[in-house]
C-alpha cells in the first residue's frame, strides 16, 4: 500500500505565503505523477498543480505565477510553494500521486489525509 502524509497547512493573511509538503512511502514500484488538488466547501476537487514523470509540470490558471511545485526524488517528497495567497485560495488541499505500487499492479490513484489551507482577507 502508499501512504501519503501532508504538513503544512493554516490560516495565513492574503498575501501570505505557506509551503505543503507531502512525503510518499509503501509500496511504489514506479510513480507517473505526483501533485495537489484543492476542493472548497460546495465545489469540486481540482488539480493545483502536478509533476509528471519527475520533469514536466502542469498548474491551475489561477495559481500560474503565484504557486510553484517542486519534488525530492530520493525522499519521495513532493512541495507546494504557495505565495501571494488569495482568500479564493482557501480550501482543503489534497496531495496525489499517481503510480504503480508493484510490477504486477495497475495504475492507481492514491490521496493524503487533506490539509486545510485558510487565507483572510
Amino acid at each position: 500500500q502508499v501512504q501519503l502524509v501532508e504538513s503544512g497547512g493554516g490560516l495565513v493573511q492574503a498575501g501570505g505565503s505557506l509551503r505543503l509538503s507531502c512525503a510518499a512511502s509503501g509500496s511504489i514500484f514506479v510513480t507517473f505523477a505526483m501533485g495537489w488538488y484543492r476542493q472548497a466547501p460546495g465545489k469540486q476537487r481540482d488539480l493545483v498543480a502536478n509533476i509528471i514523470l519527475g520533469a514536466s509540470t502542469n498548474y491551475a490558471d489561477s495559481v500560474k505565477g503565484r504557486f510553484t511545485i517542486s519534488r525530492d526524488n530520493a525522499k519521495n517528497t513532493v512541495f507546494l510553494q504557495m505565495d501571494s495567497l488569495k482568500p479564493e485560495d482557501t480550501a482543503v488541499y489534497y496531495c496525489n500521486i499517481r503510480a504503480r505500487s508493484t510490477v504486477w499492479s495497475t495504475v492507481s490513484d492514491y490521496w493524503g489525509q487533506g490539509t486545510q489551507v485558510t487565507v483572510s482577507s
